[in-house]
């Protein structure tokens, strides 16, 4: 009889991580039932890609932009990425220095399946990035985690980073702004850090996706930052910035030595991105001055709105994050954790959100609402989280 036997990474992705996401499957499955379910619980906007850039794509199909593109992605692209670089960064950036990947996932595998061997550390901040649990086990490499200062809205505590590194420290990723504090970090935090992982041979990746949604604190990129550019890779994307989840599109920007590897790498497991998607991406970027103030607006009003609303809810703390499309709520003061707490409002409001232990033991007292619904419907999640919490009182 056959036994079949896996990889050592097939049996790391195979942790069970079910209760993780047990409400919002629930939730999901519960609304295609036809109940009337509010799922506040992923980051998948709402907005829709705008019309120019699907007319875009359309045309691209039609001209027959539909074969093997190059294993780097498309010039224009890489060219339009450059330029945008070049503006964030003040460093001049080349097109060489970008490689194109499907989404930004993807991107951060592949960047740290050619950084890290499973002999080695690498440190990340807490809370963490959820999406990011499957490629950590997948790697196999020590995931060194330090917690950031929850009561100054998840401040990087660079001191405690510094602490944490050792000789098998490899990788620091950095996620700015954050996931899901919505936290900015500063041109100085960063420029220390990329300082001292510079003279300590230790790479620093930056995930930078919602870096186009920063509200009354800009962004600063860690290419900006940084003194020298040697040891520092930026990993980028359009997902959330231009309502384009499903297109899968995201970017690598890294000195000439770092490229060399991960086109190999890329090349050997993706084989290039979509044409025609790529042509789109390009035109997006390039006429996007307008849209992205409108988004940016948007999650703005949205972000106000919540934080109004949520004063206004005993037992419920919450900061004001810098960037995103992400709220973390306290509910320590009214539940026994934020496992229990949004297991509770689904059953009884009929609203979903993710329990902040996805991201770390540092926020299993939180839940993470997300803002990817207009004032209208956030109206009414917030009603029904208020008669919630007055049943409850």
């Amino acid at each position: 009889m056959f036994m079949p036997r896996f990889s050592q990474s097939a049996s790391r992705l195979a942790t069970d991580n079910d209760d993780l996401w047990e409400v919002h499957t629930e939730a999901l499955t519960r609304k295609d039932e036809g109940e009337d379910i509010i799922v506040m619980s992923v980051g998948d906007p709402d907005l829709p890609t705008i019309d120019p850039i699907i007319e875009h794509a359309v045309t691209s199909l039609y001209r027959g932009r539909t074969h093997y593109s190059p294993g780097m992605g498309e010039l224009p692209l890489r060219e339009k990425i450059a330029e945008i670089e070049t503006a964030a960064s003040g460093k001049p950036t080349s097109p060489d220095e970008v490689v194109v990947f499907p989404g930004a996932t993807n991107a951060v595998f592949s960047v740290l399946s050619c950084l890290l061997d499973s002999d080695h550390q690498m440190i990340v901040t807490e809370p963490t990035y959820v999406g990011y649990q499957g490629i950590f086990r997948s790697i196999g490499a020590e995931i060194v985690k330090v917690p950031t200062i929850a009561a100054d809205a998840f401040r990087i505590d660079v001191e405690a980073i510094v602490d944490a590194i050792t000789p098998a420290t490899r990788v620091l990723l950095l996620n700015t702004p954050g996931n899901p504090s919505g936290r900015v970090m500063s041109e100085e935090e960063l420029r220390y850090l990329a300082d001292v992982t510079r003279e300590r041979d230790i790479w620093l990746v930056c995930d930078e996706v919602y870096s186009m949604l920063s509200f009354e604190k800009p962004h600063i990129s860690a290419r900006r930052a940084a003194t020298s550019l040697e040891n520092v890779i930026i990993i980028d994307g359009l997902s959330k910035s231009h309502a384009m989840t499903g297109w899968r599109l995201g970017w690598v920007v890294a000195e000439p030595h770092a490229i060399g590897p991960i086109l190999d790498f890329t090349s050997a497991t993706v084989f290039g991105c979509s044409q025609f998607i790529q042509d789109a991406a390009a035109f997006a970027l390039e006429n996007d001055a307008e849209y992205i103030a409108s988004i940016k607006e948007e999650y703005r009003k949205r972000r106000d709105y919540a934080l109004e609303r949520i004063e206004q809810l005993p037992g419920i703390s919450c900061h004001c994050p810098d960037a995103g499309m992400f709220l973390m709520l306290n509910v320590s003061a009214i539940a026994q954790d934020g496992s229990s707490f949004a297991r509770q409002l689904l059953d009884e409001a009929k609203v979903s959100v993710l329990p902040g232990i996805g991201f770390g033991e540092q926020t299993k007292d939180y839940v993470r609402f997300s803002l990817t619904h207009g004032v209208e419907v956030l109206g009414e999640a917030f009603d029904r989280l208020e008669r919630f919490l007055r049943g409850h009182r």
